[in-house]
């Protein structure tokens, strides 16, 4: 029996022992179903208040670092395995896309400065152009996947750039396999190099979408450039000169002021992959400095006149060649220098070799008669003989060991020395000149200086590619010949421009302007920069100048005289003809005649200055008065409409030609 007391502390009744019966369970506890099942845990019983809690354990945070540890290496050698791969493995591989994907430097041409006529009309210009170049190594079966890279591309660029697909392939596929560079075309149009682009576009575009395709036209690029072009054709030639394929001037002005026409390349250099700029990779440019203009002293209109004057008298005689010069008398500026045959440098593909350059400068041959006006001018000044001292002319004249003659067979000429100048007689001239010292070793050293004074074997100063100063010996060198024929322009060597610029001394008053052909530059900036002023020399007094000027006259308008098809109506004009033994380049031996004919006018205000040499004419009249008279004429009148030159409205002196004994 078990006594149970209540929950108010009443004595407990005494229960009797009976069956035992399974226990209730408590609220919130679930009690397995089925036979046999056992009652839920019974909660934990309730902790009584005040009693502390129980401190929490946390698991051990070893398998956690273990976990980690090996997940940082697991990183590691894929890094090192990746880093093998690249470095070790496929190291060629990647080495090869890395230069795909490279900075480039590419050269930034300077616009080539124009050059000008003294108008400022072009004679000399640039335009955009390209030069089409690749790379080679971008061809080969390593980076296109192909063997045929070089054909394929080539037969795609050949007719496009107008060559040889054969030759393309033969850049394209080098012998050095290192080669990075080659020009595949020079200088072609902004339209071709676009052609090529979009073609180039076109290949990249589709290669992109269609794995099967290959772009063979990566490896190609442009580099900026620009063509020379002159747009007057073969105007002036020979004074411009031309641009070769290097973009260097390779005659005339163009080669002499080179680096003033030039300027200062820049350079730009970015990053390209498959042939195209990156342009998230930055890039870095120097400015290209533009070369300065350059304007001359030619009228175009004046030199238009000279070459189609002398290109048709060339043609009508079937000579050899021929040439003008037209000048300033008071400036010494040269208004035209005027050559044929020429050429056109704008394709000198087809240029006669013989006709490249400027024969005007580069010739030297013997003036013939027209040096007469030296002779006389050194009689003159030094006071041995006036306009109207009488000389006795024999048909025949024994000298050294030759025995001279005139052009024409005649009788006993009794003529004043403007008579002498005015027929151009060679033994008037040998007798004049022979009173110029006390013996004839005299007489040449005189004339010798006078010679040098005119500018005889030196250089004009225009310093001019391939000039030449002419052939003047020394006195003491003189043959026994040359003593005699030095006096009437046998045996001595001019160039043309040499010769003008005798007849422009004269008609300067005597004193000799050093030609020039340059009046200025232009810079980049838009400032002009004159020429310096040319060298002046007194030759002669303005004495003697004006006397030469009326002798000269007398060669033109006297019915005696040998230059009359060079007479303009309304205008006083001086001039004088020349026909000499010309001596053949080829074979240093006398052959064929340089006809010519030198002068000025208005006569008594000199303004302008003309001289005309034909060589070799084979067709016609070879004499210089026939054939180079009416050159000088209608160059002349021409010269003087456009500069417009009034006609001075003067009588001429008339000086006397013969005298009777």
């Amino acid at each position: 029996m078990t006594q149970v007391a209540d929950d108010y502390g009443r004595q407990p009744r005494r229960r009797v022992p009976g069956p035992a019966r399974p226990a209730r369970p408590s609220a919130g506890t679930a009690r397995r179903p089925g036979p046999g099942g056992r009652p839920a845990r019974r909660p934990a019983p309730r902790r009584p208040s005040g009693t502390p809690a129980r401190p929490l354990r946390l698991g051990s945070p070893r398998p956690r670092l273990r976990l980690i540890g090996l997940a940082l290496a697991l990183v590691m050698v894929a890094f090192v395995v990746r880093l093998l791969q690249v470095q070790a493995v496929d190291a060629s591989t990647y080495a090869a896309k890395a230069e795909q994907n490279r900075y480039v430097v590419h050269t930034l041409a300077a616009e080539r400065g124009g050059i000008t006529d003294r108008n400022g009309v072009a004679l000399a210009t640039s335009v955009d152009a390209y030069d089409i170049t690749a790379d080679p190594t971008m061809f080969t079966r390593k980076q296109l996947k192909i063997d045929d890279g070089p054909e394929q591309a080539a037969a795609l660029l050949a007719p496009i750039l107008g060559q040889d697909q054969d030759d393309i392939v033969a850049k394209l596929r080098p012998k050095d396999p290192k080669l990075r560079y080659v020009r595949l075309a020079l200088k072609r149009t902004p339209q071709v190099w676009t052609q090529i682009k979009d073609l180039k576009l076109a290949l990249a575009t589709k290669a992109e979408k269609d794995r099967g395709t290959v772009n063979v036209l990566a490896g190609v690029f442009a580099d900026p450039s620009s063509k020379r072009v002159y747009p007057n054709g073969d105007l002036a030639a020979g004074i411009l000169g031309w641009v070769n394929a290097e973009g260097v001037g390779g005659g005339g002005i163009e080669q002499q002021l080179e680096k003033t026409l030039a300027g200062k390349d820049g350079k730009i250099r970015y990053a390209q992959s498959g042939g195209r700029q990156v342009p998230t990779a930055g890039s870095t440019e120097t400015p290209a400095v533009p070369g300065s203009d350059v304007e001359l002293t030619i009228d175009r209109d004046i030199q238009w006149a000279a070459q189609n004057a002398i290109t048709e008298q060339v043609r009508k005689s079937k000579a050899d060649r021929g040439y003008v010069i037209v000048q300033d008398t008071r400036t010494g500026e040269i208004l035209a220098m005027a050559g044929s045959p020429g050429f056109d440098p704008n394709d000198l593909a087809h240029a006669d070799p013989s006709a490249l350059g400027n024969a005007a400068l580069q010739d030297a041959y013997e003036p013939g008669s027209t040096a007469k006006v030296m002779s006389m001018a050194a009689v003159l000044e030094e006071n041995v003989a006036t306009a109207l001292t009488h000389v006795v002319v024999p048909n025949r004249l024994h000298r050294g060991d030759r025995l001279f003659q005139d052009d024409i067979d005649h009788p006993t000429w009794y003529l004043t020395l403007n008579g002498v100048l005015a027929k151009s007689s060679n033994i008037g001239t040998i007798l004049a000149t022979g009173q110029l010292g006390k013996t004839q070793a005299e007489a040449n050293k005189v004339l010798y200086s006078y010679l040098r004074k005119f500018g005889i074997g030196s250089y004009t100063g225009l310093g001019f590619p391939g000039e030449t100063p002419g052939i003047l010996a020394a006195p003491d060198k003189w043959s026994t010949s040359q003593q005699y024929t030095i006096p009437f322009g046998q045996g001595v060597s001019v160039n043309a421009m040499q010769a003008a610029s005798v007849y422009s001394t004269i008609a300067n008053g005597g004193v000799r302007v050093e030609p020039t052909l340059v009046r200025g530059t232009r810079g980049p900036d838009g400032r002009f920069t004159p020429a310096p002023e040319p060298a002046k020399t007194r030759v002669v007094s303005e004495k003697t100048a004006k006397t030469l000027a009326q002798m000269l006259e007398s060669v033109v308008d006297d019915e005696e005289g040998t230059g009359n098809k060079a007479r303009i109506p309304g205008y006083r004009v001086a001039g004088k003809t020349g026909t000499a033994n010309r001596v053949d380049p080829a074979t240093g031996k006398y052959h064929g005649y340089t006809s010519s004919f030198a002068g000025f006018a208005p006569a008594d205000q000199p303004r302008v200055t003309v001289y005309c040499a034909i060589q070799n004419a084979t067709s016609g009249s070879y004499f210089g008065g026939q054939i180079c008279g009416p050159v000088y004429k209608q160059v002349m009148e021409f010269a003087l409409k456009t500069l417009q030159v009034p006609p001075t409205g003067a009588k001429p002196a008339n000086l006397p030609v013969t005298y009777r004994p």
